[in-house]
């Protein structure tokens, strides 16, 4: 059982940079007993009532998205796609020689294994996107799906751009 102490320094790193970021996300919501500023200043400093015209009834207000829309449905494919693509390239690397740095080689050379490690790194995007929708942070909640593609689109593209190691084989 051969681990690397600088792939292990990663993955924790990388673990606790998601969990610092989750905890910053969920602390932007407004606690229940403060005031909101604009509604209370707006109704001291005007001193006489806002016409009919440009008041918005409360039953009219937009409700939130529902969590599986179109663009979720769209984010969550790519996330599945590009964790595939991510199994493809490694496997593809690991063919040409090289070794995958970031995971330990009893995970990455067991298929089953892997491809079950890829799923549920699937699983808990779309579970933090759901997390960040439940507590209303929708921006948050698409950028989970948008940061997930773009980083695994980078070690795709990482992977099949390494050099074939001739030692190697």
């Amino acid at each position: 059982m051969r681990t690397s102490r600088r792939g292990l320094g990663r993955l924790a790193l990388v673990a606790i940079t998601s969990l610092f970021m989750a905890a910053r996300a969920a602390s932007q919501s407004e606690p229940a007993g403060r005031p909101n500023v604009l509604q209370t200043s707006a109704a001291v400093s005007l001193a006489e009532p806002i016409p009919p015209a440009f008041t918005k009834p409360e039953n009219l207000a937009a409700p939130p998205h529902p969590f599986w829309d179109r663009t979720n449905l769209m984010l969550f494919s790519g996330v599945a796609i590009f964790r595939g693509l991510d199994y493809a390239s490694t496997r593809n690397m690991q063919a040409r020689g090289r070794e995958e740095v970031l995971l330990p080689d009893d995970v990455v050379n067991n298929s089953a294994g892997f491809a079950s490690l890829e799923l549920a790194g699937t699983a808990t995007s779309v579970g933090l996107s759901y997390w960040m929708h439940r507590t209303g942070h929708h921006k948050v909640e698409r950028w989970v799906s948008i940061v997930h593609i773009g980083v695994t689109g980078f070690g795709v593209a990482r992977n099949y751009a390494l050099p074939t190691n001739r030692a190697g084989r």
